[in-house]
C-alpha cells in the first residue's frame, strides 16, 4: 500500500529571544513564576516586516535540503496557521510564490494549536489516494501579533516559529512496521470555544483581536483529552504504548507534558520537551519539536514517534509515525 513518509524535517526561529526576566520588566510576573507554572524560560519574537511565509519559507527550506529534494519535486504545499500575512490569499499561496513553485497545489489548514496534525492528516490523505505524490506539510505562526502584552496570563505562554516536513509517497506492507504515517486520529468539540480564542476577525469586528484564555479550564481539558486521542491513534495502528520511542507533543505547558505522560505511563523521558526553550508556538510547535530531536539524534530510523496537540476550538489530535 501507498504510505506517506517523512524524508526531511526542518525548523526555524526569528533571532530575537524574549527572556522571562525581560517579561518581568514589563508585567507583573518573575522567572520563578514563569518557570514554575509553565517550564518556560524564553521564547523567539518575529522582527518587524518579519512575516509568518518567511518563518515557513526558511522551514520549508530545510526541510527540503534534508530531503535532497527541490521545489520542483513538491506536488502539494499544506500551511497549518492561525496568523496568516493577510486575511487572503492562504499563506501557502504565498510560501508557494516565495519558493519559486508555479505547479502542484497550495492551502492553509485552520486549527490553532492542533493545525499540524490536521494538516498532516490531510496530506497523508492526499498522497495515499494518489492525488499527490510529494508534499510540504508546515506549521508556522506569528502569534506575538495576537497577544495582549498587558496580560500576564497569556504573554508569558507564546512565541513565534516554524517547522516543515518532507512528504513522500513509498510502497508500505500495509503493516505496523511500515516506516511513514501509520494512523491518526482528529478531534473537536466547538462548545468549548470561549477557553481559549481570539476576540476579533475579518467576520465580526473587522479587526485581527487578541488571544484570551482560561488557563485552568484549558489544562484540565488538554491532560485528558490528549491522552485519549494518543491511545485510540495507536489502537489504530494495532500497537501500544510500550511500542512508542518518543512522544513529540504539542508544547503548551510542561505539566501538561508531565500529565500526558503519566496517563499513558510513560517517562517524561521519553517526551521530547522544547517548551523551555520555543514556549508555545501554537501549529509550529510539534514540527519544531521534530526536527529538534531528529538533528540532536535522538530519533533513529523505524522509531515508533507519537505526535500529538490541542488547540482552540477545542481540536485535538495524534498521529502515529515510524520513522
Amino acid at each position: 500500500m501507498r504510505r506517506a513518509r517523512i524524508i526531511g524535517t526542518g525548523s526555524y526561529l526569528p533571532d530575537r529571544i524574549l527572556t522571562n526576566a525581560e517579561l518581568a520588566a514589563q508585567v507583573d510576573t518573575s522567572d520563578e513564576w514563569i518557570i514554575e507554572r509553565t517550564g518556560i524560560r524564553q521564547r523567539h519574537i518575529a522582527a518587524d516586516g518579519e512575516l509568518t511565509s518567511d518563518l515557513a519559507v526558511a522551514a520549508a527550506n530545510r526541510a527540503l535540503a534534508m530531503a535532497g529534494l527541490t521545489p520542483d519535486d513538491i506536488d502539494l504545499i499544506v500551511v497549518a496557521t492561525a496568523t496568516a500575512d493577510q486575511t487572503f490569499p492562504s499563506c501557502a499561496t504565498v510560501v508557494q510564490h516565495k519558493l519559486g513553485m508555479r505547479h502542484g497545489v497550495a492551502f492553509d489548514v485552520a486549527a490553532v494549536c492542533s493545525g499540524f496534525l490536521y494538516a498532516l492528516s490531510v496530506a497523508d490523505a492526499m498522497l495515499v489516494t494518489g492525488a499527490a505524490n510529494s508534499a510540504l506539510v508546515i506549521g508556522a505562526e506569528t502569534f506575538s501579533r495576537l497577544l495582549d502584552w498587558e496580560d500576564r496570563a497569556t504573554c508569558v505562554l507564546f512565541g513565534d516559529g516554524a517547522g516543515a516536513i518532507v512528504l513522500r509517497v513509498e510502497e508500505g506492507a500495509g503493516t505496523s512496521a511500515d516506516r511513514g504515517i501509520l494512523a491518526h486520529r482528529l478531534h473537536s468539540d466547538g462548545k468549548y470555544n470561549d477557553l481559549l480564542y481570539v476576540d476579533g476577525g475579518p467576520g465580526s469586528t473587522g479587526t485581527v483581536g487578541k488571544l484570551r484564555m482560561k488557563g485552568k479550564e484549558v489544562f484540565r481539558h488538554a491532560v485528558t483529552n490528549l491522552a485519549s486521542v494518543m491511545t485510540e491513534t495507536l489502537g489504530a495502528a494495532g500497537l501500544a504504548a510500550d511500542d512508542v520511542a518518543w512522544v513529540i507533543p504539542h508544547q503548551a505547558n510542561l505539566r501538561i507534558l508531565e500529565g500526558t505522560a503519566k496517563k499513558l505511563h510513560l517517562p517524561i523521558e521519553r517526551v521530547v520537551v522544547t517548551v523551555d526553550a520555543h514556549a508555545n508556538t501554537s501549529a509550529a510547535s510539534v514540527p519544531l519539536a521534530l526536527d529538534t530531536a531528529v538533528r540532536d539524534g535522538r530519533i533513529k530510523p523505524y522509531d515508533l514517534l507519537l505526535l500529538e496537540a490541542m488547540g482552540g476550538g477545542f481540536t485535538w489530535g495524534a498521529a502515529a509515525v515510524r520513522w
